[in-house]
């Protein structure tokens, strides 16, 4: 288990049973998205947010999330229309160090992409967290994911204004947020040239019924906006590829 000879995964089987197999060959074989997690999220007494479940609208079912800096990514990734599948902590890698010690690390989160490829990634809440242990063992896991041609990353905390309006378009992911018949196709017309929000959002009927049909094609890349500036009334939606999103007049 050296990282010349190579790496070693650590995963349960459908069953939950753990396995462990040669790196190389999990990663061709295994559809991790689909695995709970190899170990469980730890309680860390005195945090104001601890271990739970995100329902995932690209999968339709719950993937575990240990805090809110991983809750957060999780909602970006399941956002992202290039994945396909995503999983919390599904696989544990192993390997030894140059002095013959076994190491081994699991990432927080997995994510399969349209084109088969996949990334492994953490979620630090700031850049240095977890100290040297943590840098080091992302050094390994970008050198595992790298032989296969997966990508790893540490995930960097988004900005208060992007994660702020990511976690509000995510309370409207739901299909039941589509709307009734043709709500839908009158939403998108409305808002094929770009045009504040509540205007767009009165042409197309009752805003009180339109608004939540609005923030699920935001949030499912059927409309677009600025991600940096602050959701509200008077913020310039457009089509979906529209390139120059931006605002006009205040809030309120």
């Amino acid at each position: 288990m050296d990282r010349g000879s190579g790496f070693e995964a650590v995963f349960l089987n459908p069953v939950g049973q753990a396995v462990q197999q040669r790196w190389a060959d999990a990663a061709m074989a295994v559809a991790f998205e689909e695995l709970p997690p190899v170990s469980a999220f730890p309680v860390i007494p005195g945090r104001r947010w601890g271990p739970g479940l995100w329902w995932s609208a690209t999968t339709g079912r719950h993937v575990a999330a240990g805090s809110n800096a991983m809750r957060t990514q999780l909602m970006a990734l399941d956002r992202d229309p290039r994945v396909t599948g995503v999983a919390g902590r599904p696989v544990r890698l192993m390997w030894r160090n140059h002095q013959g010690q076994v190491r081994s690390w699991v990432p927080q989160l997995f994510a399969r992409y349209a084109d088969g490829t996949a990334l492994l990634a953490d979620c630090p809440s700031h850049p240095d967290a977890g100290g040297e242990r943590a840098l080091g063992a992302a050094e390994a896991v970008r050198e595992a994911c790298e032989e296969v041609c997966w990508t790893y990353r540490r995930l960097l905390p988004l900005g208060n204004v992007p994660a702020a309006n990511l976690k509000w378009l995510a309370g409207y992911r739901h299909p039941r947020n589509q709307g009734r018949t043709g709500l839908m196709a009158a939403v998108l017309d409305a808002f094929a040239q770009p045009r504040p929000l509540i205007e767009g959002a009165e042409a197309a009927g009752d805003p009180i019924e339109v608004l939540p049909v609005v923030f699920h094609a935001l949030w499912h890349g059927q409309l677009t906006t600025n991600p940096e500036t602050p959701l509200h009334e008077r913020i310039l939606v457009g089509p979906a590829g529209w390139s120059g999103p931006g605002t006009t007049g205040d809030v309120g």
